[in-house]
């Protein structure tokens, strides 16, 4: 919250703190910034704690990966789950994909048939819906992968809901949640709330030039430098060929208008060439850049990276890229790829960039294939404003894709524009934001997995027994020895078996050993760690009820389907029909 103190100066609170500037605009104290950046630090940690509970769910939104029958058969599922009369889903309305509609597997008449209430609680959404009111969805339910999660950040541009994610995908590194308890899970969230994890997104804003109004050239301007502070100031344009002598080297300049009328009045080559900037003696280095125009025409909202390559062009790529207004660096490689905390795990890992958690507010820096040995992945903040621009002295244009998506090109002149956004995209946590990361780590990256390295206390005593320490059990045939494991717990998994294959709810040991180097050694449990986040939901054996008794004949001859996605040209349409849509009800509001 910010409020003004006096004419002096502002004053800004954050929580119980306050900070005051005066009127420069600079902050008296530094007692002040640190005691405000330990409660920032405090608010960030309370809100990853924080429980979500929603008071009454209405709609529920079921995204399903196209092209995979099966999934469209665990669709039908999760409906009539929620069709099926409970107190934990009562009157809670699903909108399936709209393209399931007339879907053969997803048989619509058939579940209006033997359950006539989804005529009016089963709906279908389509891009439009999502683009015109997002808020209307309480929570998403993703059936799928990761790309299935990413479209669901594609869909929704500004306001996202909390997305529940399954592992019915490949890698599976954002899904979290098994579908085989899918009731318990769902059941858990609506009743006793869920913890959210909200993931960064980019705001990227690619402009286009636009051409002169008599020429489609680019003209040259002029512009004094200061070669110490690096601030420049920007005249009229060249209009005549002595302006040429003047010529020193091309480059993208930003800067800000700066016209001496004194020297207007001057008679001559001068006045022409400088065009309304006098030299001065800080502003010795007198340049001439090209300057254009250029204006936004289309913005997305990307979850994991932005992509700009050199495209089918066999040359690398020269990129220009700017940081706040600054030349950072200019850019000769494949391409470079600008990516959240969440697509640490993407496109930039696979080009040598860091793994960073999703809490750390950050954009990541990564260049693809540079041609030099000196330009290593960076960090830098997400308040950060990054420029991408294509120079005119490039050889080739350049594309674009965000998130896999969307891909168009970049002409010399065109320059994308990369902000953190203001919609972050909320993932339910299974267990815990660090929990879920490191575990998606080991599960599907094998994060720093070795076989451990055995203590000295083990090898003299294997040495005592007469068994040398380089004795090994053969690999595959049971490295561990279960003589004693009665005296421990039956539900022990190693390290090496998925996490995935265990229920959510139940108390999960996990086990961090060394196994010996003698059939006659016993294993030894350093660690057991119990994971209690769903507390009494999977603690009994018994095999899961059936849910849909009188359902069965369709689980069975499953016919062909032409079940496809929504098509990026669809969903583009669908957004620009959302944006004049609420244009007209703002027209509407006012009269």
């Amino acid at each position: 919250m910010m409020s003004k103190t006096n004419n002096e100066g502002r004053s800004f609170k954050v929580g119980s703190m306050s900070l005051k500037e005066n009127k420069h605009g600079h902050i008296s104290s530094t007692d002040s910034l640190s005691d405000t950046v330990e409660v920032v630090r405090e608010v960030a940690r309370k809100m990853g704690k924080t429980t979500v509970k929603w008071d009454n769910a209405k709609n529920v939104m079921v995204i399903t990966k196209p092209g995979d029958v099966s999934l469209i058969n665990m669709t039908r599922e999760i409906v009539l789950w929620f069709m099926k009369p409970s107190n934990t889903n009562k009157d809670i309305n699903v909108y399936v994909d709209g393209k399931l509609k007339k879907s053969k597997g997803f048989q619509y008449e058939k579940i209006l048939k033997h359950y006539p209430v989804a005529d009016e609680r089963l709906g279908f959404w389509t891009p439009e819906l999502c683009a015109s009111d997002p808020k209307m969805f309480d929570f998403i339910i993703t059936l799928g992968g990761d790309g299935t999660v990413l479209f669901a950040s594609w869909l929704f541009q500004t306001y996202v809901p909390p997305v529940i994610p399954f592992h019915l995908g490949s890698l599976g590194f954002l899904t979290p949640f098994d579908y085989e308890n899918f009731d318990l899970y769902l059941t858990h969230v609506i009743e006793k709330g869920m913890r959210v994890n909200l993931r960064s997104r980019l705001t990227c804003t690619i402009y286009r030039r636009v051409n002169n109004e008599h020429r489609t050239a680019v003209k040259l301007r002029n512009v004094l430098r200061n070669p110490v502070t690096g601030k420049i100031k920007i005249g009229g344009w060249c209009s005549s060929k002595t302006d040429q002598q003047y010529l020193k080297k091309f480059g993208e300049v930003d800067g800000e208008d700066y016209v001496n009328t004194d020297i207007l009045t001057l008679d001559s080559p001068e006045k022409e060439c400088m065009n309304g900037i006098l030299p001065e003696d800080d502003y010795a280095e007198h340049r001439q850049i090209p300057c254009f125009t250029t204006i936004p025409v289309e913005k997305y909202q990307v979850l994991n990276d932005l992509v700009v390559d050199r495209g089918p062009s066999p040359y690398m790529s020269l990129l220009e890229l700017f940081g706040d207004d600054k030349h950072l660096t200019t850019v000769q490689a494949d391409g470079l790829a600008i990516s959240t905390p969440t697509g640490s795990t993407a496109y930039s890992l696979s080009a040598n960039g860091s793994l960073t958690h999703p809490e750390i507010r950050a954009t990541l820096i990564t260049p693809i294939c540079p041609h030099t040995l000196s330009f290593r992945p960076t960090l830098v903040p997400d308040s950060m404003e990054l420029r991408i621009c294509v120079p005119f002295n490039s050889r080739n244009t350049a594309w674009a894709s965000f998130d896999g998506r969307g891909r168009v090109e970049l002409k010399q002149g065109d320059h994308i524009k990369v902000t953190a956004s203001k919609y972050a995209f909320p993932s339910v946590c299974k267990e815990t934001q660090t929990r879920d990361w490191f575990n998606s780590l080991s599960k599907c990256l094998h994060w720093n997995k070795r076989e451990r390295q055995k203590s000295f206390a083990i090898v003299e005593h294997n040495q005592q027994k007469g068994n040398t320490p380089s004795t090994r059990s053969q690999p595959g045939i049971g490295s561990l020895s279960r003589k004693h494991s009665s005296s421990v717990t039956p539900n022990i998994h190693t390290n090496n078996t998925s996490r995935s294959s265990s229920p959510p709810n139940k108390k999960v040991f996990t086990e961090s050993y060394i196994s010996s180097s003698s059939d006659g050694g016993s294993d030894e449990v350093f660690a057991m760690l119990i994971d209690e986040d769903y507390p009494n939901i999977l603690d009994e054996d018994e095999p899961k009820a059936k849910l849909f008794d009188d359902y069965d004949e369709y689980e069975n001859n499953i016919p062909e389907d032409d079940f496809i996605g929504w098509t990026d040209d669809e969903i583009n349409r669908a957004r620009f029909s959302g944006r004049i849509s609420r244009e007209l009800d703002k027209l509407s509001m006012k009269h």
